[in-house]
């Protein structure tokens, strides 16, 4: 039987371009590495994921408090069972610049190559503002990636935010045939037939 791939390393310090980290703070600057977070860095994991449903939009600050608490209790869970796997992109000063999640989801069987009954999913990613634009996003998924196809996996997933689809898009992500449907209307919208104006006949 053949031998997987050894897990890849984490990736080396990102030189940090003149002006960019920490600019506005007048803090030092200097180069970024990326760590694996542990269970200390709740905190921060839970506050970037905040950050995140901040810049999509469409919630209110309570929805997000509730959800806040949610995600710590789900993210110690997942953590302790070896199904989370955060990263942490950090400067100098120990300052989190970005973070991005892998979960370990579970799976219905299929057959083929995706017969696995878990599958490698991406989500919460965030950038602090200070620290955009420097391939701090792609960096760190571009080592989930490098993870998962190292243990076999055939494939990986996310869910991209307008913002982020351009950066997954270069790093070879394409959208798939997934469908939905809401079964409850947003709060505050009223469902499609009431919209029309019409009476339901």
């Amino acid at each position: 039987m053949a031998r997987r791939a050894a897990p890849p390393a984490l990736p080396r310090a990102v030189p940090v371009r003149p002006g960019r980290t920490g600019s506005a703070r007048g803090e030092a600057r200097g180069p970024i590495t990326l760590r694996r977070a542990t269970i200390a860095d709740l905190p921060v994991l839970v506050r970037h994921r905040r950050g995140m449903w901040e810049e999509i939009g469409g919630r209110t600050a309570r929805d997000l408090d509730r959800a806040d608490g949610v995600y710590r209790r789900w993210a110690r869970r997942e953590m302790a069972g070896g199904k989370f796997l955060g990263l942490l992109a950090v400067d100098p000063i120990g300052r989190a610049a970005a973070s991005g999640v892998l979960w370990i989801a579970p799976a219905h069987p299929r057959p083929g190559r995706f017969a696995r009954l878990t599958t490698p999913t991406i989500m919460s990613m965030y950038t602090d503002p200070a620290f955009r634009r420097l391939g701090l996003a792609s960096r760190i998924v571009t080592w989930m990636v490098a993870w998962a196809r190292a243990r076999g996996y055939a494939r990986i997933y996310l869910n991209a935010s307008t913002m982020g689809r351009p950066v997954y898009a270069k790093l070879g992500f394409v959208s798939g045939n997934e469908m939905r449907l809401d079964l409850q209307a947003p709060r505050g919208r009223r469902s499609v037939a009431a919209g029309t104006g019409r009476r339901r006949r």
